[in-house]
Parts: C-alpha cells; sequence; structure tokens
C-alpha cells in the first residue's frame, strides 16, 4: 500500500500544481493597451507603453498587489485598425480594462464600443472634448488632460506675456482643432492666423515662408512626434527661433527632445508635467525610468505612469474583482493614489484637475536638454468642458 502511495503521489502534486496555476490565471486581470507603436507617432506610444510597464514591473508583474497581463496592440493611428483591436479585445481576450489610448481620433473611434461593452478606459493621453462634455460616459477615465487644457496654459501664458498678435498652426483632426480652440480660449482676442495642416504633413516650408512674412509677436504651435521635430527644425533653420517666441504642446516635449537637442533650445511647451517638479514620486519615478531606459521621460511616460497606479490603486480596493461594474468605476473614481504630478483628482467628468505648467527647453545639469519649470499659468485647472457632462 505504502509503494502504491508513492506512485501515486507525483500525479496528486502535479494535479495540485495544476489547480494552483489554474487559481493563479484566474486571479489574473487582464489589461488592454492600445497605442501607436508604429509609424512616424511610434515615440509617443512607446513611451506610454513603457512608463505604464515601468509602473508594472515595480510591484513584480502586478497593479495594487493584483497579478496582471498588459495586452498590448498598435493602432498604427488608424481608427479602423483600432475598432478591429476593441472588437479583439471585448469579445477575445474579454478584458475589464483599456489603458494606453494615444492620440485621439483613435480614441473617438473607440470610445463608445468600448462604453458598450462596459469596459473602463483609462486614457493615458488621448483627452478629446466630446468625452469630457456632452458625450461623457462612466467608462470613459483620463488620467491625462483634457486636449484643451494644455493648449489653456499656453493661451494664458501668451495674455500674461502681453502677446499682441500670435498665428496658431496644429494639424487638422480632432487634438488639433481642440488644440486651437482651447489656445484662444484663454488667450481672449482674435488671432492673426489659424493654420491647419494634413495630419502627415512634415515639410512646413510654406507655413514658416506665412509666419516670416506676417511677423507676428508669438507662434502657437501643436505638433506631436515626428511633425513636431520638423516644425521646429525648420522654425530654426529660417532663423524664426529667439526673434518670433515659439509656444508649443507636444512639438518640444520629452519625446522630441532626444531628437532636436540643442535645436530646441528656448522653445515652450505647456504640459501638466515636467522632469523637475519637486514632488517625492516624481522625483522616484524619473531615476527609475532613467535607470531602465537610458532617456528622460516625457509627459507621455509620465501619464502612463499615473495610469497604471490609478489602476492599481482600483483593483487593491475590488481586491482584484473586476465582475462588478459599479464597485470598479467607484475604485477608479477615488484616485488613491499619488501622482507624479502632486496635485491630482478627478471631477465630474472623470477628467482631472491638476496644475498646469510652462516649460522651457534647456540645458538641465547634466548638459542634457530637458524641460525646465518657468511658471503656473492654471493651478488647480478643471477643464472647460465639465459642465456639459451630465454625470454627477
Amino acid at each position: 500500500m505504502q509503494r502504491k502511495y508513492l506512485r501515486q503521489t507525483p500525479a496528486v502534486v502535479i494535479a495540485c500544481l495544476a489547480g494552483l496555476a489554474a487559481t493563479d490565471a484566474q486571479a489574473r486581470v487582464k489589461i488592454g493597451f492600445i497605442a501607436e507603436l508604429s509609424g512616424p507617432q511610434a515615440m509617443l506610444g512607446q513611451d506610454m507603453y513603457d512608463g505604464f510597464m515601468l509602473a508594472v514591473e515595480q510591484e513584480g508583474g502586478k497593479l495594487g498587489g493584483v497579478p496582471v497581463t498588459v495586452v498590448r496592440r498598435d493602432s498604427q493611428l488608424k481608427p479602423e485598425v483600432a475598432t478591429q483591436i476593441a472588437d479583439e479585445l471585448i469579445e477575445r481576450e474579454k478584458v475589464p480594462l483599456v489603458a494606453g489610448l494615444t492620440f485621439s481620433n483613435v480614441a473617438m473611434a473607440v470610445y463608445r464600443k468600448f462604453a458598450a461593452a462596459q469596459v473602463y478606459m483609462v486614457s493615458g493621453n488621448a483627452g478629446p472634448s466630446p468625452t469630457a462634455g456632452s458625450g461623457c460616459t462612466p467608462f470613459f477615465f483620463s488620467a491625462a488632460k483634457q486636449n484643451d487644457q494644455f493648449a489653456e496654459a499656453s493661451g494664458t501664458y501668451a495674455k500674461q506675456q502681453g502677446y499682441g498678435r500670435v498665428i496658431a498652426l496644429a494639424p487638422n483632426y480632432q487634438a488639433g482643432k481642440d488644440f486651437v480652440a482651447g489656445f484662444k480660449r484663454n488667450y481672449g482676442q482674435p488671432l492673426a492666423d489659424e493654420v491647419y495642416t494634413p495630419l502627415a504633413q512634415l515639410d512646413f516650408s510654406a507655413e514658416i515662408t506665412r509666419i516670416a512674412a506676417a511677423k507676428p509677436d508669438a507662434v502657437y504651435a501643436f505638433y506631436p512626434g515626428a511633425n513636431g521635430v520638423a516644425f521646429v527644425r525648420a522654425y530654426g533653420q529660417a532663423g524664426l527661433l529667439g526673434k518670433i517666441p515659439l509656444l508649443t504642446n507636444a512639438a518640444a516635449d520629452g519625446t522630441n527632445l532626444p531628437a532636436l537637442k540643442e535645436a530646441a533650445l528656448g522653445v515652450y511647451n505647456s504640459s501638466n508635467w515636467g522632469p523637475d517638479l519637486p514632488y517625492a514620486e516624481n522625483r522616484q519615478f524619473v531615476q527609475a525610468f532613467e535607470a531602465k531606459y537610458g532617456r528622460i521621460p516625457s509627459e507621455y511616460a509620465a501619464q502612463s505612469y499615473d495610469s497604471a497606479r490609478l489602476i492599481g490603486a482600483a483593483l487593491k480596493a475590488t481586491a482584484g474583482k473586476v465582475d462588478d461594474k459599479a464597485a470598479l468605476g467607484k475604485a477608479l473614481r477615488a484616485a488613491a493614489f499619488k501622482s507624479v504630478r502632486g496635485n491630482f483628482r478627478f471631477n465630474n467628468n472623470n477628467y482631472p484637475i491638476q496644475d498646469l505648467y510652462m516649460f522651457v527647453a534647456a540645458k538641465d545639469g547634466q548638459g542634457r536638454v530637458s524641460l525646465k519649470t518657468v511658471s503656473k499659468p492654471l493651478p488647480d485647472a478643471k477643464d472647460s468642458f465639465h459642465a456639459q457632462c451630465r454625470m454627477s
């Protein structure tokens, strides 16, 4: 009998281990991650993914103490591809949460589909105005900003500086229109000119000639990724930098500075985050990101890192149970985490109330081109669409 028992023991152990593995797999929460990971805008999505995964890796593959699996997908800056990915994440992967969301046209293509399936979205960047206002939904959270907000900070700064004639430029899509609208809202006077360019445009010679001829007091430009690199280089090569102040969003942020280097010196960029913000959580984040990836993080990485920690706080509050949609939403809304930005809480529309800063590209203590805080044009700022949201 004893020999028979010993012979059976390995099978029993294997069965027990299989049972434990199944339990672990059941306890593991799947999180979809949609971002631009190829093409000229891949630097933005990659920084977002790296920031998100840094938070996961710091917890040993967990968020909020709950094991997670991150299902990464490249939306290729194509709304039609994003909708196919959304169907896959909902129907096959059955994710309860989706993070990432780099560009607003992609977010607009999928947010109603995810909301209808009761899948919570935690945007690490995109903040299109409809999702903050009349089209708000309990299933869309922004861990970043509403698109207009950074531009509103730039508009406020331009007004504070007394710039009388400003030309604004942006790509011709949802976020571009949101950013220019935000700038105008807080600038408070008519623009000297308003120029919209194709989303994929990289040659700005005609626009630079137009600016040089108009001789405005300042220029405001929203150009993310490769567009921003091309625009800032063209601006400097035309001899305009240093003569006409260049206020930007995304054109001279942390993703573009490694490519621009000294060509970006003196360019202004408004944002909710910079590497020199004096918070303990921010110092820890910047140090850890630089140690792992060998580069200074951008606002995209910082916002995405915060989105992971927000999800972690919600999973901790619900003990990893994601089937109770109301409880998960309540836990996300509580925002029970310490942001790298310091001041962070959700408004009625699930968009953050936060401080907004103006930075300038300058050399840091190590001689690297980075962002240096100049001022805080909009402290404790609410987005301009929350009153249109009927959620309470």
